[in-house]
């Protein structure tokens, strides 16, 4: 059995995890850690991860960056695997967890979602191909109580497409002003509204013709799947950085 510390166990992917680790027999979640939940679970609740004494095997995050520190001395003391699905994170932040990396194994993506993931790989192999004949624009759309904007998988996105293409280009984040598109941009928009879960499409805007690959998530359940698998996919893995790749190339060796 892999007991599982979760960061963030009020928020809607933590009622969501929660929900769905019953379809995960090998899994349990033995803590949950959120200073504002007052909800009541069969697990106990620590307003800080600090003052948690129960003994786990991995440490499970969804919550919101400003919590990185107090996890990573956490699983740092207690020499757990540590599973992040939380973005917005600063550079300096990602400087920290990728220095952790080398002391614990971290598992880290800016979408837990199998389907996000293949787009991504679909990203991989094209982008460099019609790169010089499309222009390309990233369209993301989120509810409007997400804080951080663009998404954590619209930059995912676009970093490989960026990493893919030979050539230099440059991230822009909403348009505005009077100025033509440059073919070098990788345009970036962020939509918030309603109770949209997610959807993230990729442009390819050429002459005489558009190819648009698009993922539309229609549950919650998705990420927390993936998550889930992460948190058995780390155990005893050497201390390093992981991400959805890893996990779904393991899937395939079996």
């Amino acid at each position: 059995m892999i007991n599982i510390i979760l960061n963030g166990c009020g928020g809607k992917m933590g009622k969501t995890i929660t929900s769905s680790i019953t379809n995960f027999p090998n899994l349990n979640i033995v803590a949950g850690i959120d200073a504002y939940y007052n909800g009541v679970e069969k697990y106990p609740i620590f307003e800080n991860i600090s003052k948690c004494n129960i003994k786990a095997n991995v440490v499970l995050d969804f919550s919101r960056p400003d919590s990185l520190e107090s996890i990573i001395k956490f699983c740092i003391e207690k020499n757990l695997p540590l599973v992040l699905c939380t973005t917005g994170f600063t550079e300096e932040q990602i400087d920290i967890i990728n220095t952790t990396s080398k002391s614990i194994p971290i598992f880290r993506s800016g979408n837990m979602s199998l389907g996000i993931n293949v787009v991504n790989s679909i990203l991989k192999q094209v982008s460099a191909l019609l790169y010089d004949g499309f222009d390309i624009e990233i369209i993301e759309k989120h509810h409007n109580q997400k804080v951080d904007a663009p998404s954590g998988t619209a930059l995912l996105l676009a970093d490989t497409i960026k990493a893919s293409i030979l050539e230099e280009t440059s991230y822009i984040k909403g348009r505005d002003g009077i100025a033509k598109r440059q073919h070098n941009e990788i345009g970036i928009h962020a939509i918030r509204g309603g109770n949209i879960i997610g959807e993230h499409s990729v442009i390819f805007a050429g002459q005489g013709e558009v190819i648009e690959i698009k993922h539309e998530a229609l549950s919650r359940d998705v990420f927390a799947v993936g998550a889930l698998k992460a948190c058995g996919f780390i155990q005893g893995k050497l201390p390093g950085m992981y991400n959805m790749d890893d996990l779904i190339n393991q899937s395939i060796k079996g």
